[in-house]
């Protein structure tokens, strides 16, 4: 039972599960606009954000507050090396634009971890701008990406992915701020701090109205799309509603980053 447990724990600690997440939200893009399976970009979003997760959250661990790299860190730093050197595999195998709109997206996480300026704090320390950022990076990776990389054209179905893809990570988000809002620093002005905890769950759930009837708007509505959505909807609302400091970090590191894996898979076995 021990080493399941350290397994599930490097499985979430290294990033896997999120990677996972993003992995997901680019098959929906693909099965969105109707996009053949793209092996280099799917596991390059994969890897990359491997890569990401695992600089932004133990640059500072290592490099800040200088805490003692133990075995388990250790294997986690090893693991994103070689998932980097995939990185540039694929990265290699992606269309030129491609590659130059995925280093804008590097450099926006580049400035969230690394303080760039004098006398300044990394982007992830500006007052109430993570969630932001952190939603951004998401829409370019799993939705901009793939679109450039297969050569489709910007449509009104396009922005409106963008808007909705947006609203959902900031809605994911929100709870993730919600459970840690006893540990986060007072500066970082997150959304709970300044509206607090009910108006923060108000807030995610008046935000998945639009997020839902957004796909009405669609050029070509897929009924089975709208069934499926009501229910990924529905389950997120109650993620948001039960959300509370007291809940284990499983509840957010595992369940909440699960739910685009599980409307993923929802469109492949029902879609």
């Amino acid at each position: 039972m021990r080493v399941i447990t350290q397994v599930f724990n490097f499985y979430l600690n290294s990033s896997i599960h999120v990677a996972l997440s993003c992995y997901a939200l680019v098959r929906l893009t693909f099965h969105m606009f109707g996009i053949e399976y793209d092996e280099s970009m799917a596991l390059f979003v994969f890897f990359g954000t491997i890569v990401g997760y695992n600089f932004v959250k133990y640059d500072a661990l290592v490099r800040v507050k200088r805490v003692p790299i133990g075995n388990q860190l250790k294997i986690i730093a090893i693991f994103s090396f070689f998932s980097l050197l995939l990185v540039g595999y694929y990265f290699f195998q992606l269309q030129r634009i491609t590659q130059i709109v995925s280093v804008g997206i590097f450099a926006i996480t580049a400035l969230y971890t690394l303080p760039f300026f004098p006398n300044r704090k990394n982007a992830r320390n500006w007052a109430g701008v993570k969630i932001y950022i952190v939603s951004l990076c998401w829409v370019g990776a799993t939705l901009v990406l793939p679109l450039i990389n297969a050569e489709i054209a910007f449509t009104s179905d396009f922005y409106l992915k963008c808007v909705q893809r947006f609203i959902l990570v900031f809605a994911l988000i929100l709870i993730f701020e919600i459970i840690d809002l006893a540990n986060d620093d007072p500066h970082l002005q997150t959304v709970p701090q300044q509206i607090g905890v009910k108006r923060t769950k108000i807030l995610g759930l008046s935000l998945l109205i639009p997020f839902y009837f957004l796909e009405f708007l669609r050029l070509a509505l897929d009924k089975n799309q709208l069934i499926i959505n009501l229910i990924m909807v529905l389950v997120l609302s109650l993620f948001i509603v039960f959300a509370n400091e007291k809940r284990p970090k499983y509840y957010t590191s595992f369940w909440v980053e699960s739910i685009p894996i599980f409307w993923w898979l929802m469109v492949v076995f029902c879609g």
